[in-house]
Parts: structure tokens; C-alpha cells; sequence
């Protein structure tokens, strides 16, 4: 039987079968940095798998024989399932071991990565997909929910800065990674490249992975879960259509939209209706934590802005410049690289300083690379390009680990997964949302009064949106642990 563990400092006699006694621990033990190396490891795997296909699309119109409404399932499938999926990883992390979680989540996603691999048309690979979204779904929050149960609160910004490897370097390097694969192979080598690594996880995680904390044996309420299909489903879905359709919102999208916001209401009441016998799929009482709404706020506002980056900078610098894919990719690589590499050291200033100083100036700078990005033109050397991004980047980073840390470190035990599964939700609608608004917006303006205008007008309104950013980090301070007073 797999052993049960958790750190003394987040210690609690409902959730651990151990006692060392004595002060919190400044350090780790062995076999939970290994856990977490392990689950950071697979999460890493699972978010390059997100980007890695957008540089593919166009190649797989051609193999496939597909036209490009229909191509862009892959990548609007994969955003559904997660949509769907991660509400539910608040009530899959308490019914089920840490061990078990972790065998779904990447069983699902290499069982999808090898379908992938060998799919003889587009119906298998979209199934694929829908697969491997699955299991990617899972991961973060596991990821999220591990850290709060097994690191003191004093040290949860170093461990947190380290995820941010794993959620900003993977994106970035998605592009350049499939670029230079499709320069010397077929598609399918994009998923032949991350099925050993995704092995190598399964195997690591299968042979050293132990279970931490209690299960608890909650009800599933299958009306919650019939809710979440319309209610996350359809916002992402109305909102990726109407950002994807160019020429303003379709009677599809809007009926999505519709429908979506509909069962979110119902989704939100019934919730609230189960939280008094204690039986939520995802319990809302996480947001009674003042510091977690106004984190959770500013990641909205942040990865709005971020998405909104993502998609109209390789417009840019493809429509305008002349780019092609792989030179795209090597463009954006350095931001996305800065501001992985540069989380864990963010993480130790903020268990030193707190998260005003960081996410005031990470704001801030954020705003101001947003709005020298809407002054871009047909001329504007590609060094100064590498270097807004940058700036962009650096700015973000010092926003994701301090909300992430800030929002989560107040909860009680029994609502870690539930508030990494509430965060990692709002992050996926949120990004439909920011993709949503500014490729309308660019789209609109194009067709008026050119592309470069249409792009001056969308990076305009990411800067104005992240002023929002500005005023919910002044509200951002510092908190302890729901079961004692950090440790300093």
C-alpha cells in the first residue's frame, strides 16, 4: 500500500497519517521534491502538447484533405474538452489518490498521444485530441493541489516560481519545436517526439509516485457534471467562433454564448444549493477568501492579455512582415523563455517581499509593452519586436506566480483542488474570451482601414484591459496559511 505524506508545515490531522513533530521544516524532504519534479515534469509535457499542433494546421489541411473550418477542431476540440473537464478536477482529486490521478491524466494523454501518431485520417486524430485533452486537463490542478498539501507557506513561492517553467516555457517553444519538425518530417512526428517523453513520465510517476493526504469520499452530482457541458463548453466554444469568424459574431456563436451563460447560472446556483451539505463538484466558498477572488481577477485580466499577445503577434509578424513559421516561433521563443527561467527567482522574491511590489511593477510594464506593441508598422526592426516581447513576458511573470501563491495560500485543505480547479477554469475561458475580443476587433478594423490599423486598434484595447491589472495589484497582499501563521 502506497504510503500517505504531507509537510509538517501544512500539517492537519484530516489529511495525514504522519507525525514528525517538532518546528516546520525550511526544507523539503526527498520524497516530496520528488513528487512534485515528477508531476512538474508531466505537466511540462502536457502544456508543449497544447501549442505544439498551431504551426501544423496548414500542413494538415493539405495531408488530410480537410478544409480550415474544419482543421481548426483540433485545436477548438482540445479547448472544449478542457473547458469541460477541469471543473471536474476538484471533486476527481478528493475521491481519488494522488497516484491515481496521475495515471489517468497521463494514461489518457500518451493513450491520445500514440492514437494521434498513427490516426489514418482527421476523425481518429480529432479523437486523439479529445484524448489527450483530457488528460492534460487533470495535470495542472494535481499539480496546483500537490504543492499547497506538501510545501510550507514560506516556501511556496520558490516552488510556484518553478511551475511557471513549466505553464510559459512549454507554450513557447511549442511553435519553434513543430517548426522544426515539420521542416524535415511529416506531422506525425509532432506527436512521435512527445510520446517517449510523456513514457518516460508515465514510468517515473508510476514507480516512485505516493499518494499524499485522505481521500474523501464525496458524492458525484450528475447534474453538476450534465451542467458544465453546456455552461463551459458553450462560452468557449461562442467565444472561439466569434474570435475566429473574421467577420463579427454568427448566429452560432451568439446561440452558444446564450446558452452558455444560461447553465453557467444554473451551474453557479446548483452549486451553491450543494455546498449546503457539503457535496459541490466545485465549491464556490473558495471565492469567500478575499485575496483568492482578487488573484483570481488579476489572472483573468493577465491571461487576456496574454492570449490576445499570442494570437496577434504571429499575425503580425506574418501577415506584415512576411515571417514564415519557424522564424515566428524563434521570435517569440526568448520571451517565452524569459519568462519561464525567470519564475523561480520571482517565486524567492516574493516569499521575501509579498506580491505588491511584483505584480504592481509586473502590471505596470505590462501595459506599457502593450501599448509600444499597438505602434508596431510595416517597418519596425524585429529586435525592438523581441524586445516588447520580452518586456510583455517579464511582466506577466511577475503577475502568474504571485496570484497563483497569493490566491491559493489561504484556503483550507479542503478546498486546494477545488481552488486550483476554479483558477485553471477562468484561465481557459478567459483566454477564449481575450483571443475573442481582440481578433474581432482586429478583424473589424482590417477590413476598414487595413491590417496595420487593425492591429494598432487591438493591441490598443489588451492595453487598456491590462489597466485593470493595475488596480487589482494595488489591492494584493500578503497571506498566510488557512491552518497557522506562515513561517518567516
Amino acid at each position: 500500500m502506497a504510503t500517505d505524506i504531507s509537510s509538517t508545515a501544512r500539517r492537519d490531522p484530516a489529511q495525514t497519517t504522519v507525525d514528525t513533530g517538532g518546528a516546520p521544516p525550511e526544507k523539503l524532504s526527498r520524497e516530496s521534491v520528488a513528487i512534485i519534479a515528477t508531476l512538474l515534469a508531466a505537466t511540462f509535457v502536457v502544456i508543449l502538447n497544447e501549442t505544439i499542433m498551431n504551426v501544423a494546421l496548414q500542413r494538415l489541411m493539405v495531408d488530410l484533405r480537410v478544409d480550415a473550418p474544419t482543421v481548426q477542431w483540433l485545436s477548438t476540440g482540445f479547448m472544449l474538452t478542457m473547458a469541460v473537464v477541469i471543473p471536474t478536477t476538484g471533486f476527481i482529486l478528493q475521491r481519488l489518490s494522488t497516484r491515481a490521478v496521475f495515471m489517468l491524466a497521463m494514461g489518457l494523454f500518451s493513450g491520445g498521444t500514440l492514437l494521434a501518431a498513427l490516426a489514418p485520417g482527421f476523425e481518429v486524430l480529432l479523437l486523439a485530441r479529445i484524448v489527450q485533452a483530457g488528460g492534460t486537463a487533470i495535470m495542472l490542478p494535481l499539480l496546483m493541489t500537490t504543492i499547497l498539501t506538501l510545501v510550507p507557506v514560506s516556501r511556496r513561492g520558490a516552488v510556484m516560481g518553478n511551475v511557471s517553467i513549466a505553464i510559459s516555457v512549454a507554450p513557447a517553444m511549442g511553435p519553434t519545436v513543430s517548426g522544426l519538425i515539420l521542416e524535415h518530417f511529416t506531422w506525425r512526428f509532432m506527436f512521435f517526439f512527445v510520446l517517449p517523453i510523456a513514457l518516460l513520465a508515465f514510468g517515473i510517476g508510476a514507480r516512485f509516485l505516493r499518494n499524499i493526504g485522505e481521500n474523501e469520499k464525496t458524492r458525484l452530482d450528475a447534474l453538476s457534471v450534465v451542467l458544465t457541458v453546456p455552461a463551459f463548453g458553450g462560452l468557449v466554444y461562442g467565444l472561439s467562433q466569434i474570435g475566429g469568424g473574421g467577420g463579427g459574431p454568427s448566429i452560432p456563436a451568439l446561440a452558444a454564448l446564450t446558452v452558455g451563460v444560461v447553465a453557467l447560472l444554473a451551474f453557479v446556483l446548483r452549486q451553491l444549493r450543494l455546498q449546503k451539505s457539503d457535496a459541490p463538484l466545485l465549491d464556490l466558498r473558495a471565492f469567500n477568501f478575499r485575496m483568492f477572488t482578487v488573484s483570481v481577477l488579476l489572472l483573468v485580466v493577465a491571461m487576456i492579455a496574454l492570449f490576445g499577445a499570442v494570437i496577434l503577434l504571429p499575425l503580425y509578424l506574418q501577415e506584415i512582415r512576411g515571417l514564415k513559421s519557424l522564424e515566428t516561433g524563434l521570435v517569440l521563443l526568448p520571451g517565452g523563455l524569459a519568462m519561464g527561467l525567470l519564475g523561480p527567482v520571482i517565486g524567492r522574491l516574493f516569499d521575501r517581499v509579498g506580491p505588491l511590489p511584483l505584480t504592481l511593477t509586473g502590471s505596470s510594464l505590462m501595459v506599457l509593452s502593450l501599448w509600444q506593441l499597438s505602434r508596431l508598422d510595416a517597418q519596425t526592426p524585429v529586435g525592438w519586436i523581441i524586445a516588447l516581447h520580452v518586456g510583455l513576458s517579464l511582466g506577466l511573470a511577475l503577475l502568474f506566480t504571485p496570484a497563483f501563491t497569493t490566491g491559493l495560500n489561504p484556503l483550507p485543505p479542503h478546498l486546494y483542488s477545488h481552488g486550483s480547479a476554479i483558477m485553471s477554469t477562468l484561465q481557459q475561458v478567459a483566454g477564449a474570451a481575450g483571443t475573442a475580443l481582440l481578433v474581432s476587433i482586429f478583424a473589424v478594423v482590417s477590413a476598414g482601414a487595413g491590417i496595420v490599423a487593425g492591429m494598432h486598434a487591438a493591441f490598443l484595447t489588451a492595453a487598456a484591459i491590462a489597466l485593470a491589472a493595475v488596480v487589482l495589484s494595488m489591492l494584493m497582499r500578503k497571506t498566510d496559511g488557512a491552518s497557522g501563521p506562515a513561517a518567516h
